[in-house]
């Protein structure tokens, strides 16, 4: 099998291969562009590794072919002690994994080439380059502690009296080289390798190890990229930025990825390598510094950048080094952005030709259009602000001031909101980014690690602060003291931070679907535009999960087309509850109907309400269907309280009633005890009184002028006998009260129990619709309780990789979803015509609203809030 591939071979499209970076220096080099030369090992030769825990057979002998083809096109040999060729070993996976995974530079370097290149490029060059080798292969390769390179460095250049790496000279780096070795020495048992095709190999290798480093997995799971794909390794011949001042690197991006507005953004930093920029240890300046050092290789890279721009049809991330004033490319893709910009930018790709419209609502997601509903900060009111900095990732943030990952973990765990708090953050930090509401760094810009990962998450983000004196418990600014736990807030659109929580208030994009937006705003314009086209291609209607009026005109202004699940038992909470708890435990015909009395005006006016709300749109009630210890008195409780009594000699004659009757209800599992349509069979007039509110609730709205569309839904019915039972007294009710007012109602049932699902044939001659209870669906088809996705065995799974995400946040299609599918075909089947829906919240996960369009479902119901992103997700469905 081939495993490796010059990039003169490859092209964008063959990612799945050669990974995004390999596939697009490709690309790159076969458009004329400058692209230092090199090879790509193929994502198959990492997955054969990592299976057999070996390279494959012949891989070593295509790498020595490679290799060679390589010197002989530069005229260096690796290694070579007079002229040395350098490379760099870089990973690449199909999607991009900023910072998760391997880079070593200088590849090649020993006692003896070192000289070589000094007599190339000058000794402190040289000597940069090789501590900059020993510091990346020793913590890549070898796991040597990164920090033990750092501190060595440090204590360096405090000797020397600079802040600054560039502060060192020739001298000084050659004694850190030989600092470096007895550190690598100490902590690896053996000298630095000065074979050069034996750091090769190791690299290569360690680049394919770290595909399952931990912070790799992490990313991946918070990203849902999937486990077994595989990294490349690109072997590139080195460019060196760190010549002196007329050389240099940057990152460049070809709109803002903050806003996606269009002009020249990127950082650039001369006299530097790569890492330098993205890892945020020295700060960088505005790209359009790069005008004035070197105007020549600028206006080069500008009009690469338009290039490139063209050719992939969207905002382009671009790598590049500066070598004696000659441009190098060093890598390209498609940028990542914030929920802002992939909106603004998608629009104005439609206004420039460059895209249509159904492009662009394929190109934003109902992930990004959730991030752009969140508060921002209200600054109407006094506030202290401690800095202004680089605004990397927007968002209103605010927490405790955490300076730490594992702590930042530690406390988000027990629920406190947090703002992690670096120098700079690197790899390892991802936990606790995750875990925190926001990231602020005292270093580096907008392509900086912390501010490229927080953009990719949609985490609030603010970089380059850089006069916060950032220690290992507090940070200093202006005089100023910050305690771990001190609350601060963020904002990751203009960069400011201030001491103590700033109240927040709705988005514009909130403001938007509320219809009290005003003014003038690009980002609210795309918005609207690509909405209105997501909701003219989509096939599903959207219906929100509302239980009171309130809700209910909400989800209608964020464009609900109906209430697909009315949950009652929400309605009997509160001062309610007592009434419920009397008709459950009454023990004669006059005390049920004194509660079913008492009840009655109260539902038939919570339903009035709702049909008011949503005027000619259709509603769908639930019958109740409580988990029976939520309105029952606690058995234990109860059992103390009468113990008690009996000791203190105290009548205890109603408690001991209660005690009884709540001992005959008692359920060793509540969630699957008497609930739903079987709690309306057991206790007579229950499901009667609710059937008879809606009626009555549709015939008064109905007379007034409005329109009501109810539509009856009876929960947890797992044979069509109980459906058949409750059916037979609704629709005696329904003739009774309905009358000749018009009123429609139709009957249905909650599809939730996998007995359910399997004879959905059956059910479909007694239902009039279907609607997937998603959520208990999924907990009856795994077998454990949604209490169960935060406890111990389940993070456990999450670790194993046997789930990548919670079945309860996405669908389980292979699973659950099959339960679905079958329901829906043979219900359809049996009845034509079958209107079929979902009211679990997966209605409002993007991934899961795809598969419902797939398998051809009629709607889905989510919360009001999320309404919006299933609108958008359904019209990407479509496209």
């Amino acid at each position: 099998m081939r495993y490796v591939y010059a990039f003169e071979e490859g092209n964008k499209d063959l990612k799945d291969l050669l990974g995004g970076k390999g596939a697009n220096l490709a690309e790159m080099t076969n458009l004329g562009l400058p692209v230092p030369p090199g090879f790509t090992i193929t994502t198959e030769a990492c997955r054969a590794y990592l299976h057999d825990k070996r390279l494959p057979d012949g891989l070593d002998e295509q790498i020595d072919a490679r290799l060679t083809a390589l010197e002989e096109r530069i005229g260096r040999r690796l290694g070579d002690a007079a002229d040395p060729l350098l490379v760099s070993v870089r990973s690449g996976a199909k999607f991009s994994m900023p910072g998760m995974m391997e880079t070593v530079l200088n590849v090649g370097l020993n006692d003896e080439s070192v000289h070589g290149l000094a007599a190339q490029g000058g000794e402190r060059f040289a000597w940069d380059s090789y501590r900059r080798l020993i510091q990346m292969f020793g913590a890549t390769v070898c796991d040597v502690p990164a920090a033990d390179f750092a501190a060595a460095l440090d204590e360096l250049k405090h000797r020397r009296g600079t802040r600054d790496d560039l502060g060192l000279d020739a001298d000084d780096l050659r004694t850190l080289v030989g600092t470096y070795k007895k550190v690598f020495a100490e902590h690896t048992g053996r000298d630095f390798p000065q074979e050069p095709r034996e750091q090769l190999r190791l690299a290569i290798l360690a680049v394919f190890d770290s595909w399952n480093a931990d912070r790799a997995v992490l990313y991946r799971r918070q990203e849902r990229i999937p486990a077994d794909l595989g990294t490349a390794v690109n072997v590139v011949a080195m460019v060196f930025g760190n010549l002196g001042p007329d050389s240099g690197t940057g990152v460049a991006f070809t709109r803002d990825p903050g806003t996606g507005a269009q002009g020249v953004y990127g950082d650039y930093l001369a006299n530097a390598q790569g890492e330098d920029v993205v890892a945020g240890i020295r700060n960088t300046v505005p790209l359009q510094e790069l005008e004035r050092l070197d105007k020549t290789s600028y206006d080069e890279l500008l009009r690469i950048m338009a290039r490139l721009e063209e050719h992939y049809r969207d905002l382009c991330d671009i790598e590049f080094t500066v070598e004696r004033g000659k441009l190098w490319m060093l890598q390209t893709r498609v940028g990542k952005r914030t929920a802002a910009a992939a909106f603004t930018i998608a629009a104005q790709l439609v206004d420039e030709g460059v895209i249509d419209l159904d492009e662009a609502v394929r190109r934003v997601s109902g992930a990004q259009l959730g991030q752009l509903m969140f508060p921002r900060f209200d600054l109407s009111g006094a506030r202290e602000e401690l800095t202004r900095a680089v605004g990397a990732s927007p968002g209103a943030a605010v927490g405790a001031a955490v300076f730490d990952a594992r702590r930042a973990i530690e406390l988000a765990e027990r629920g406190e909101a947090v703002i992690l708090v670096r120098r700079e953050t690197n790899p390892d930090d991802l936990g606790g980014m995750i875990a925190a509401q926001g990231i602020l760094t005292s270093r580096g810009g907008k392509t900086s690690h912390a501010a490229v990962v927080a953009r990719g998450m949609g985490k609030t983000c603010v970089c380059g602060a850089d006069d916060l004196e950032v220690g290992t418990d507090s940070f200093t600014v202006n005089g100023r003291r910050i305690a771990e736990g001190d609350t601060i807030s963020i904002d990751g659109t203009t960069g400011r931070v201030y001491a103590g929580q700033v109240p927040v208030e709705p988005s514009s994009v909130v403001r938007y679907f509320e219809g009290t937006f005003e003014g003038d705003d690009p980002l609210v314009t795309a918005v609207d535009r690509l909405m209105r086209h997501a909701d003219s291609r989509r096939r599903l209607r959207i219906r929100a999960n509302a239980d009171t009026g309130g809700d209910a005109a909400r989800a209608r202004r964020f464009g609900a087309e109906g209430i697909g699940l009315c949950r009652t038992e929400h309605m009997f909470l509160g001062d309610r509850r007592e009434l419920v708890e009397k008709l459950i435990l009454a023990e004669g015909l006059p005390e049920r109907e004194a509660a079913l009395a008492a009840l009655l005006p109260l539902q038939r006016a919570d339903f009035v309400e709702l049909f008011r709300a949503m005027d000619d749109l259709p509603v769908t009630v639930r019958l109740i269907d409580p988990p029976l210890h939520e309105f029952l008195p606690s058995l234990t409780d109860l059992a103390v309280r009468v113990a008690v009594a009996g000791e203190r000699g105290e009548d205890a004659g109603r408690e001991r009633q209660l005690l009884a009757a709540v001992q005959r209800m008692h359920e060793q599992n509540p969630m699957l005890g008497l609930r739903g349509v079987r709690l309306g069979l057991v206790v007579p007039g229950l499901f009667a009184m609710q059937v008879r509110a809606i009626a009555e609730a549709a015939v008064e709205v109905t007379r007034a002028g409005g329109t009501a569309r109810p539509e009856i839904m009876v929960p947890l019915v797992g044979a069509v006998q109980e459906l058949e039972t409750v059916r037979a007294e609704a629709e005696r009710i329904l003739a009774d009260v309905i009358g000749d007012s018009g009123v429609a109602v139709a009957i249905g049932t909650m599809i939730e129990v996998p007995r359910a699902a399997l004879t959905a044939g059956q059910l479909a001659e007694a239902a009039e619709f279907f609607s997937f209870g998603t959520n208990d669906l999924t907990q009856m088809a795994w077998g454990f309780s949604r209490d169960d996705v935060e406890g111990a065995f389940f993070w456990r799974y999450l670790e194993l990789g046997i789930f990548g995400i919670s079945p309860f946040e996405s669908l389980d299609a292979d699973g659950v979803g099959r339960l679905v599918r079958i329901a829906s075909e043979e219900g359809r089947a049996a009845r034509p015509g079958l209107k079929i829906g979902v009211c679990g919240e997966h209605g409002g996960d993007p991934d899961s609203v795809h598969f419902f369009h797939q398998v051809g479902l009629d709607y889905v119901s989510c919360s009001p809030f999320r309404v919006p992103i299933a609108r958008l997700e359904a019209g990407r469905a479509a496209i």
